[in-house]
């Protein structure tokens, strides 16, 4: 690499700049490493001078393409050693990258690191609500959504937060371009079982990323990772035939046969003699379970917020597990170009 190159290119795709955009810049800007370069990728040109004078910036118009293919584009056009990817509606703590320097020169085996996408704490009230519903390890992966100890080794990351070496990333030939959402996924399945590399959870290489500002939009984005992981089932078993992904698809055949049951009662048709007493078992056995995630919320966030999450929780188990279950009969998905 030329002595005056970037060590690290960070790499943004987005469709339009906008307010998200002109929050991170800034963030940017200010991170402790300074030997780094940022790569916009909207869909169509931009003047960069509008937004900033460094010269570290520069925006590449990409056309309306997925996120995958936008950051396949950027990390061609990259010059740095690493590859940082983050989304435009996130933005770093200031040692972001300085964790990730010393992490890869500590460790030559590393392949990449990631770490937490963190809620900010002026993000308006229903999208910390959200937000919220990802800190509980009962609901998902909170060290995803906040720093959870110790670092460790993972296979599956998401690109809000993803450092890759360069020549490890270009080895496994980038995304796969055919899935988004889900083009993390396949990437780091691909880097970790086919070409034996290394991804490093690092609780301490962290950024904060707003969350969906809505009930439809949060179920939105979480339907799409219940599609795109029940296909992934079928097709790249080794990271997501996982029990605790079938779970919410459990709950849903659970209420379903709850439905049928209680029709078939007030129909007069014969039913299960147990089945009442299961069927209350398991709506007990699933409150005290939704008493437990509160619980463990309010750790995290205020009694307003945790409380607001519950209903978020309970329809994000319940829209994921239908979705997940749809995308079991998916052979093939077409990949969607919003977010």
């Amino acid at each position: 690499m030329l002595p005056d190159a970037p060590l690290f290119s960070i790499i943004i795709p987005f469709k339009a700049p906008g307010p998200y955009l002109a929050e991170s810049l800034p963030h940017l800007l200010a991170l402790l490493e300074p030997r780094f370069e940022v790569i916009l990728l909207p869909d169509a040109p931009m003047d960069v001078s509008a937004w900033t004078d460094d010269p570290r910036v520069r925006a590449v118009a990409t056309g309306a393409v997925s996120p995958a293919l936008k950051r396949d584009r950027g990390a061609e056009l990259s010059l740095g050693e690493y590859l940082a990817f983050i989304d435009d509606d996130a933005y770093p703590d200031p040692a972001w990258l300085t964790v990730a320097r010393i992490a890869f020169e500590d460790q030559p085996q590393l392949a990449a690191v990631g770490g937490p996408a963190v809620t900010p704490a002026d993000d308006p009230f229903w999208a910390r609500a959200s937000g919220a519903v990802f800190l509980s390890r009962l609901t998902g992966f909170p060290e995803r959504y906040r720093p959870t100890p110790p670092s460790r080794d993972v296979d599956d990351w998401p690109t809000v937060n993803l450092i890759v070496r360069r020549d490890a990333f270009f080895a496994v030939g980038g995304f796969d371009t055919a899935c988004w959402p889900g083009e993390d996924t396949k990437f780091c399945l691909d880097l970790v079982y086919k070409k034996g590399g290394v991804i490093r959870y690092l609780p301490e290489l962290f950024v904060w990323h707003h969350r969906r500002p809505g009930l439809k939009k949060h179920l939105r984005q979480v339907g799409n990772y219940g599609l795109h992981r029940g296909h992934f089932v079928r097709v790249h078993p080794e990271t997501s035939r996982r029990v605790r992904y079938f779970l919410p698809a459990a709950w849903v055949v659970f209420l379903v046969a709850a439905v049928l049951h209680g029709l078939a009662a007030l129909a007069g048709l014969p039913v299960w003699g147990c089945g009442g007493a299961l069927l209350g078992l398991g709506f007990g056995a699933y409150a005290f379970f939704l008493v437990l995630i509160l619980c463990d919320l309010l750790r995290f966030e205020p009694l307003p917020v945790a409380l607001a999450a519950m209903p978020f929780v309970a329809l994000t188990h319940a829209w994921y597990g239908l979705r997940f279950l749809q995308g079991l009969t998916k052979k093939k998905l077409i990949s969607s170009l919003g977010r």
